[in-house]
This record gives structure tokens, sequence and C-alpha cells, in this order.
């Protein structure tokens, strides 16, 4: 095969999973690129405050959503063909009619929304049951021609399940509903197709997936990786670290591992390959550093926005929250790149300047410094302009935008300009820093203003990034004039028609991009229809229970086994919202019920991170199948390798589980924070090295056991702790109220229970009650607090009153329950202190390592 061929099949690969593969001509493509223009100008719209200003356009959300929809199906139908071996020039008359009845089963609901809405909760008419079974059947097909067959057969599963209830065993069972109740749930309210996820699309997704579509197409993608080969490109493996750190910048502004693998390994996987990783390597660090782009904040492949509604936090918390373990994640696999390229003793790149081991080390520094050092920037200049100015700060901040902006846009015109290098070129010249650097800050500009508007001003999502997203049309549109202005030169019409090409290019690649997105949203919204119609996330914890059996480990494991079966195949948003409302809730509740308090945002990310990994997990490996048609390696050794690389991913999951200060969550103190995050990365790079068999030097094979040991100790301290000195001090359940009353404030107690659940069932469970500020005597704080009062009869502590809403009610228990055991925490040392054994080991295996290496010479 060609280089041209090649090309052409990686173009395909991106068209047929992201942006549609058809691209007709004559009044089809018109029609399309107008479609496609005009559903972004609506969503920045519906967005602004226009419609309350104006009165135009003012409806509700769910008539947002439907019209939504109705932009996805009608494009759909016209980008993606039927089958593989349809036509890719011109649009049949088939797909003209799909569209157009897809489009108006959507917008049925925007015309008829009033008769909806009046007979609700009754019997539907036949023209309404027609429409939604239609609507439904549409949305399904465009999901199988944009993602594949796999969340069609989960959306059909979920929905045979509705009817199928009555007839199934009885662990699984249900009353069974009739289909004018399906067809109500599922397309005439906001619990099926059109609710959250949808809602979440329409509201926050769209906006975002334009945003990072309007960054690409104006030349920010492109700069990303430049800026990474300036940084990494003359270290040991320089093209996969590099790679590892330009997926992560582009996964800042891509929903789509997949086209993250494609447009980055293009260039990046080329490079690894001259220099000795091979062909399944190099795929399989690309694809792995996509998948982890989806995991960073800001944007998490859209998921971000979706936890807010699910958990109930704010969006600056969920960034806050999911930071950490994202860069430790990318710390681990930059690590395992470079302990490839040792191991290989794989050849520099040729390199300008900066040759020397310091200069290596400083290029490094810098380029991380400088990013890093903007990022603290604007935020600390925003809160000084805020406390400053007040009600002015944002005016302030939108002059000295635009004086900036003009001063990078200076700098950039005294430097050359950024071209990517052909990656099969002989010989391939790492660029300098700085006038990388220098070349393209002006992108920086757009997310500054959405990281002013998020964590300054405090906007909502959709406001915030409309912001940024005016902010990037003006760049688009002035860079070329400007740059021609810099430069000395007359600038012409062609450098304002090249702006307004690119933002046309933009707004309909984002149109394009969110198809797929908007309608797995949609299929989602089945899943997640029927888990509420039916009640099958109780349905689901009695499953996990029962295969459990009350171990919490088992438990976590078959959580995560399912997490990635029912993630295969989908891309980022679907995948998450299946796993979450399917899986989420039941291993709270579970886990609560063995006694382990796990916060629900650290279940959330939990579940989304074993849902991202199905993308390298046998079978149906999408993203790594991506990587391997890029490298032209071997589909099912690259899926293998990526997955070995994938393994330190695996791992977060379960010690933020048991360790939630890793997500910044339950802290002491800041001193605790930074501990466990400098030690947490520490533990990453112990872990890589013991899996790679390599830490100084090649490691023997306890060796490696020791460094896994290890890395775990010091992700999760509390583990040995637990082994010699328990948690908590068993008592006797008749002191409960003494040792309420003597507990410090803020204290929790646990308590061991049996009784007779909803079902008549006599049921055993641990419970965790919050005790409070310490006031009063400790019945006080029991009834307070924990919503708990007890009394002694026959020798056995009974509840004797329980109230509504209150902890106690909320972990399970009921009016006479039997408490049979109190649980109190023990005084005992603080974790933390199990670091200074872990980090003492380690030294004694490095000295041991240095020590053979020098003897081996």
């Amino acid at each position: 095969m060609t280089e041209v061929d090649h090309k052409q099949e990686l173009d395909d690969l991106i068209a047929e999973n992201d942006v549609g593969a058809r691209d007709p001509s004559g009044a089809a493509l018109y029609l399309f690129l107008t479609v496609a223009v005009i559903w972004p100008v609506f969503q920045l719209y519906m967005a602004s405050p226009l419609p309350f200003l104006t009165g135009i356009g003012l409806i509700d959300d769910s008539q947002q959503r439907a019209i939504h929809l109705a932009f996805a199906l009608f494009l759909g139908f016209l980008a993606f063909p039927a089958f593989s071996s349809s036509s890719r020039k011109y649009v049949p008359i088939y797909d003209w009619f799909l569209a157009i009845l897809g489009a108006g089963s959507c917008l049925y609901i925007l015309f008829f929304y009033r008769d909806i809405v009046e007979n609700t909760g009754s019997i539907r008419n036949l023209t309404e049951i027609i429409v939604s079974l239609f609507g439904i059947l549409f949305v399904l097909e465009i999901t199988r021609r944009a993602l594949g067959i796999s969340l069609v057969i989960v959306a059909f599963v979920f929905s045979a399940y509705v009817f199928a209830g009555p007839h199934l065993p009885d662990l699984i069972s249900h009353r069974g509903f009739s289909l004018s109740r399906y067809v109500e749930h599922m397309w005439l309210t906001t619990e099926g197709v059109f609710g959250l996820p949808l809602g979440v699309s329409n509201s926050f997704i769209f906006l975002f997936v334009l945003f990072g579509a309007l960054l690409d197409k104006a030349g920010a993608g492109n700069y990303f990786i430049k800026l990474s080969f300036a940084m990494l490109g003359h270290l040991r493996g320089g093209p996969g670290k590099a790679a590892v750190v330009a997926s992560g910048l582009t996964g800042l502004i891509s929903g789509s591992a997949i086209a993250n693998v494609v447009t980055t390994g293009t260039f990046t996987i080329p490079l690894m390959k001259r220099i000795g990783f091979s062909g399944e390597k190099a795929a399989a660090i690309e694809v792995s550093s996509s998948i982890n782009g989806q995991i960073m904040p800001p944007v998490m492949g859209a998921a971000a926005f979706l936890m807010t509604e699910f958990v109930g936090i704010s969006y600056q918390e969920v960034v806050i929250h999911a930071f950490v373990p994202a860069v430790i994640s990318y710390i681990g696999l930059y690590y395992i790149v470079h302990l490839e390229a040792v191991k290989a003793n794989m050849p520099l790149l040729t390199k300008v300047t900066n040759t020397t081991f310091y200069g290596k080390i400083g290029t490094f520094l810098i380029g991380f410094g400088s990013v890093a050092v903007i990022g603290a920037l604007v935020y600390f200049i925003g809160i000084g302009l805020q406390a400053l100015l007040g009600g002015l700060a944002t005016a302030a901040a939108a002059v000295l935008i635009v004086l900036l902006y003009l001063y990078l846009m200076r700098l950039a015109a005294s430097k050359p300009e950024l071209e990517i290098d052909d990656p099969n070129d002989p010989l391939i010249t790492i660029p300098e820093l700085r006038p990388t650097l220098l070349a393209g800050l002006h992108y920086i500009l757009p997310i500054a203003v959405l990281v002013w508007s998020l964590m300054i001003e405090r906007l909502s999502p959709g406001l915030s990034v409309s912001w940024a997203i005016l902010v990037m049309v003006i760049i688009m549109l002035t860079q070329h004039p400007l740059m021609a202005f810099f430069k000395g030169r007359t600038h012409t019409n062609s450098d304002l028609l090249i702006g307004v090409h690119d933002l046309f290019e933009g707004f309909v690649s984002g149109s394009r991009n969110m198809i797929g997105i908007a309608v797995a949203m949609a299929a989602a919204g089945i899943i997640v229809g029927v888990v509420s119609l039916t009640g099958l996330g109780l349905l689901m914890t009695e499953i996990i229970n029962a295969v459990a059996d009350g171990n919490v480990m088992i438990m976590l494991g078959f959580t995560a086994i399912m997490c990635v079966v029912l993630g295969m195949g989908l891309p980022t948003t679907a995948n998450y919202i299946v796993v979450a409302s399917v899986m989420a809730q039941p291993l709270v509740t579970l886990a609560a019920q063995s006694g382990l308090e796990i916060p629900l945002f650290a279940v959330h990310l939990f579940v989304f991170y074993f849902g991202l990994i199905s993308g390298v997990t046998p079978p149906v490996a999408v993203d790594a199948f991506a990587g391997a048609a890029v490298a032209r390696s071997n589909p099912m050794a690259t899926c293998i390798q990526a997955f070995k690389y994938s393994l330190r991913t695996a791992v977060l999951p379960f010690i933020f589980v048991f360790n939630p200060q890793i997500l910044l969550l339950e802290l002491d103190s800041w001193w605790q924070g930074v501990l466990i995050v400098v030690s947490a990365s520490i533990a990453m790079l112990v872990f890589a090295a013991g899996t790679q068999g390599y830490f100084l030097a090649k490691s023997r094979l306890w060796e490696s056991a020791v460094l896994i040991i290890l890395a775990l100790s010091l992700m999760r301290p509390g583990f040995w702790l637990d082994q010699v000195a328990p948690p908590y001090v068993i008592d006797d359940p008749a002191n409960i109220e003494r040792v309420a009353g003597n507990s410090a404030d803020n204290a929790k107690i646990r308590l061991v229970a049996k009784g007779e659940n909803f079902s008549g069932d006599i049921v055993q469970r641990i419970v965790v009650l919050p005790l409070g500020a310490k006031e009063g005597d400790g019945a006080l704080r029991l009834s307070k607090n924990a919503g708990l009062e007890i009394r002694i009869e026959d020798g056995k502590t009974l509840v004797d009153e329980i109230q509504m809403g209150s902890a106690a009610k909320r972990w399970g228990l009921d009016f006479d329950w039997e408490i049979l055991e109190l649980q109190y925490p023990s005084d005992r040392l603080a974790k933390e202190w199990f670091y200074a054994p872990a980090y003492l080991l380690l030294l004694l295996l490095a000295l041991l390592q240095l020590r053979r290496k020098r003897k081996l010479g």
C-alpha cells in the first residue's frame, strides 16, 4: 500500500467512526453545509442571553432537546451511509426520506408540546405511539451507522427487558409495562431519549465540541504537536514522550479517542517506529495516550458535564477532583515510554541545540514551566482583577485580552510559521522551543477566557464556552490579516477570506463531530430510561451482592468487568452514561452495606475509567484497532500491548475508592494533600517500573514484585495500618449512647444491625452514622445528627425511633432492627507514617540496582 493509499485509509477511518464517510456534491452538499452551519448558530443563540432579551426563541429545555436531536438525525442520514458498500458520492432517495422523517419525529414534540404534556400519564393515541416508535428506530439506525452495532444491541436488550419482565427469573423480574407506557417514557417525556444525557449534550457538550473544532481549524492542534516535540523530542524515546504530551493536550479539545489516535498518531507513530519502537508498541503508546486524553479535565471527553448532573456537584469540583488521577496516569505512561526507550537503548533524533544533559532538562522544564506559569497567571490575575475592580473586572479583563492578543500576534509574526514535518522524511529536526512556543501562544487566549469564565466569574459551562468561542471566532477572522500587518506586508482580502473559510469549516466540523455524540446520548437515554422505568438499579444491587457475597474486592472487580463489557465499542460519553446509570448506584449501596463509605464522585470516576479501558480490551478494542491501522501493525498484538500499558490506569480506580484523598476529597490539611499527591505520583512511577521489569537496571522477578507492592503501599498506606491496628474498636451495643457522647467532633460510629427489609427478608448490614458537633449527651447527638433513637429490651439493643430522611434511614435502618455490634474509631497512628518504611525499602532497592548496574558496566 502506498503512502497516499494509507493516508486515504486513515481519513476513511476517522470519517466512518466520527464524522461520516459520505461526501456528496451538488445541491445535497450545499444543503448539508447550510444545515451544518445553522446547527451551531442555533446552539450559540440558545446558550446566550439573547432569547431572554429579545423574546425570540424562548422555549423550554425539552423543546430545545427535540430541535437538537432533529439536527443530528437529519445530518446523520445525509453523512453516514447505510452500508459499507453504499455510495459515498451521493445521497440516495431513501436517506433523504429517512432524514426528513427522523427530524420530523423529533419536531413533533415541538409542535404538539402542549398536547403531549397535558396527556402525560394517560394512554397514548395511535399517532403518538407511531411517531415515538419510528423516532426510537431512527435514533438506533443512526447509532448503528455512526457508532456500530454495540450500543444498538444494548438498547434493544434493555428495551426487551421492559416487556419481558414478568417472564424472567425472580432475581431480575419486574411487573412489565405496556407499549403506551414504554413510548411515553422513552420519547414523550424527559426520562428516556430526551432525558438528562441529551440535555447535557444540548446545553454543554455541543458547544465544547464546537470550541475544539474551531481551535483545531485555527491551528491549535498543529501547535500542540509541535510544542510537544520541541519540549520532548530531544530526549531518549522523544517521539513516544511527545505523543503522550501531545495526546494529552489535544485531548483537551477532542471528545474522541479514535480521532486523537489518528490525528496525532499519523505524525508520532512513524517517528516512534524509526527510533526503535515496534509497530505494536508505537501504536499502543499512542492509543494509551489518547484514551488518557479522555480522562483529562476540563472536558474529559464531555463526561465532566454529565458528572455534574449525575453526582450533583459543580463543574469546578469535577475538574479539581479528577485532575490529580489524570495527571498521575499520564506520569505513569510517560515513564513507561522512558523505560521502553532505555531498555532498547534507542537513539536520539537530530536536535538543533541543547544537546547537553542540562540543556535537555532545561528545555523540558522551560516548556512545561511556561504552560504552568501561563495557567497560574490567568488564575491569579483574574482573582486580582476581581478583588481590585469588582464589577469592572470583566471589562478590564476584556481590554487586557485584546492588548495581549495584539502583542502575542506581533511575537508570532517574528517567528517562522508552524509547519508539520513529514514523519517519513529521512532527517527530522526537532524544532527550537522558544520560537515554537511563541509562534502559537495566542491559541491559549480562548482557553484562558474559558478558565476565567468558569473559575473566576463562576458562569455556567454553556455560557463560559460561548464566550471562549466568541474569542476564538475573533482570532480566526483576524489572525491572518494581523500576521500580514506585523510582517510588514500589505494584507489582502484573501487574508480575511482564509479566516472566514476556516471559521466555516470549523462550524461544519463541529456539527459533523456532534452527530455521533448526539445520537449516542439519545440511544444511551434509552438505557437510562429503562433503568428508571423498571428499577433495574435495585436489581443490579441484588445481582452484584449475590455474586460478591459481601466481599468488597469481589464487588469492585465484578463492577469493573461489567463496566468493560457494557462500554465495549461505545464513544466516551455514551460509555459513561451506560456504565454510570447501571453500575454506579448499586456499587455505592453495596459498599455502604459492607461498611465502606465511598464518595459518590469516586464511584462515578471508577466506572468511567473502566468504561474507557474497554477501548483496549479484546475483542471490541476499537481504539487499539485504530492505532494498529495507523502503525500497520498486528491489531490483536497492538490491543494486548495497549492493555498492558493501561494497567496503571486500571489500578487507579481501586486506589481512589479506598483512598479518596487522591481525588482531593476528605483531606484534613493542605500538607496532607501535598504528601498524598507526591506519594501517589511516585507510586505510579514505581508501578510502571514494576510492570516493565526495569527500574534503574533490569529487575529480577522478586524485585518487580516488591516494586508493585511498594507502589500499592504508597497509594494506599492505610492497608498496612489496618493490619497492625484495627480501625475500629468493637463494643457492646448497649453502650452506644455513652460512646456517642464521648466521641470527638464530627466522629462517626459503625453499627452491625439486623432486621427486616422492604421485601420481608431478614438481612444484616453495616451502617455508618455521623455524630456531628460535640454538644449534649450521646442520645441527643444520635437523635439530632444520625436520626436514631434506641431502646434496651430483653438484653437487646433495638431501634426505637427513626427520622425520615435521616442518615440512619438512608442506610436502611428501620423500627425494631436489632443492633448486634457497636464499632467506633480506634486511637491509632496516622496512616501517613507508613510512607516512611515504603520509601526506605524503595531506597534500598534503588541502591541494590545501582550497585548491580555498576558491576555490569
